[in-house]
């Protein structure tokens, strides 16, 4: 069954709308859930597979984009992946159909929260898993066997590994941006300071010269 479903904007992972299954007690699983899904809006970027399935413990996080949103939902793993996309491009269609003209101009989250109505009759009418439910999209739908599957924590994990690499190698350069600084100034301080005795020298053995021979 579809446990958790979520509308978010692509170009900043603004959440725009979403659904829980189950009662209105807090589910610490799915505080857990939802962070990993917010988390993972925020990674994606113009390179993102368009339809992707990702594993988070006993779950599966099933996503579509369709610029400019990307909505997901988080399944037990034994509900038909066929009938997790093809509910999701359900939903997203009708999302856009909907609210298309109005997404760019949201600046809180949830401000589609009505939209969880039309989640709710989606999630009944996908949860048998029938052919006659999928039957409007499946043809649409591009072989689910050959859609990839990733681990959410790899996925939202690399980008923070990548940016501290990135991190230190920029700490790097500016250490041997001014190791290379320092040590022109050094070598402008000897240069300097062998001048100076120079000339110290060279004025005094000529005061020295002209003591002794005049």
């Amino acid at each position: 069954m579809v446990l958790l479903t979520l509308i978010a904007r692509v170009s900043d992972g603004l959440i725009l709308a979403t659904s829980i299954e189950g009662s209105d007690e807090p589910d610490h699983n799915m505080v857990k859930y939802t962070n990993q899904a917010k988390m993972l809006f925020r990674k994606l970027n113009d390179n993102s597979p368009t339809i992707h399935t990702l594993e988070s413990g006993p779950y599966y996080f099933h996503y579509v984009i369709k610029t400019p949103v990307c909505s997901l939902c988080l399944c037990e793993k034994n509900f038909s992946r066929k009938s997790a996309f093809a509910y999701l491009e359900d939903v997203t269609d009708e999302f856009l159909g909907q609210n298309g003209t109005r997404i760019a101009s949201v600046t809180r989250p949830y401000h589609f929260i009505e939209f969880d109505y039309y989640i709710q009759q989606a999630k009944r009418k996908y949860a048998g898993r029938s052919r006659h439910a999928i039957s409007a999209v499946s043809s649409e739908l591009q072989d689910v066997t050959r859609i990839m599957v990733s681990n959410i924590e790899d996925v939202i994990h690399r980008g923070e590994a990548l940016n501290i690499l990135e991190t230190r190698a920029n700490d790097l350069s500016d250490i041997s941006k001014k190791y290379r600084e320092d040590a022109r100034l050094l070598n402008r301080k000897s240069t300097l300071f062998k001048v100076t005795v120079l000339l110290f020298f060279v004025g005094f053995f000529g005061f020295v010269a002209r003591y002794l021979f005049w």
